[in-house]
């Protein structure tokens, strides 16, 4: 048994293996299966109400009172329930007007698998159930708004400024390791 071992051969081989299942540990990272990442972004919020001093004529110097001015509120552009496609998916996406006019995507109540290079993004893509809707999300026009930050809980995406919305009509949590999307959400617009 030493003899054998001690072969070349042998070495080379027991030497390829490890570095075979070290690149499969690497590329597949199976312990995430188990691993769960819960994130809790809470829900942007207006601006505090700021105050606005009563108009007075200038006889006297007073204090002036104060009235609270209403900020203008969140305002949901587009919403959609989440469905699942490679891996069991739950949950809501929702676009967010703020009011200083910036835009967020905020998943809710997110519960998917965790993966390898989970991404999240916005596409042109139709959301189909089952297996059709695996891998069409790559086929047309897509953003990505960076990686999944958990794959449990609320979270949010800052939207680019200068992001045109017009034509991305759905949501995807991607898998880029293997061009599959974990879930997906179809994203309809809010009466205002």
């Amino acid at each position: 048994m030493r003899r054998t071992l001690g072969k070349p051969v042998v070495i080379g081989v027991l030497l390829v293996g490890m570095v075979v299942a070290g690149v499969g540990l690497y590329w597949f990272q199976p312990w995430k299966l188990w691993v769960d990442d819960t994130v809790r972004d809470e829900l942007p919020v207006a601006a505090p109400a700021t105050t606005v001093p009563d108009a007075k004529p200038d006889t006297e110097p007073e204090a002036p009172s104060t009235r609270p001015s209403t900020p203008p509120a969140l305002r949901t552009l587009a919403a959609g329930t989440l469905i699942s496609h490679e891996h069991s998916t739950t949950g809501t996406a929702k676009i967010i007007r703020l009011p200083d006019g910036t835009r967020t995507l905020r998943l809710e109540n997110l519960d998917t698998s965790n993966g390898p290079d989970l991404r999240v993004w916005l596409t042109d893509a139709p959301v189909k159930e089952g297996k059709a809707g695996w891998h069409v999300f790559d086929d047309g026009k897509y953003v990505s708004l960076g990686k999944l930050k958990g794959n449990k809980g609320d979270q949010n995406y800052v939207l680019p400024a200068d992001l045109d919305l017009k034509g991305l009509t759905s949501v995807s949590i991607w898998c880029d390791r293997f061009d599959v999307s974990f879930g997906a959400a179809e994203l309809a617009a809010t009466p205002a």
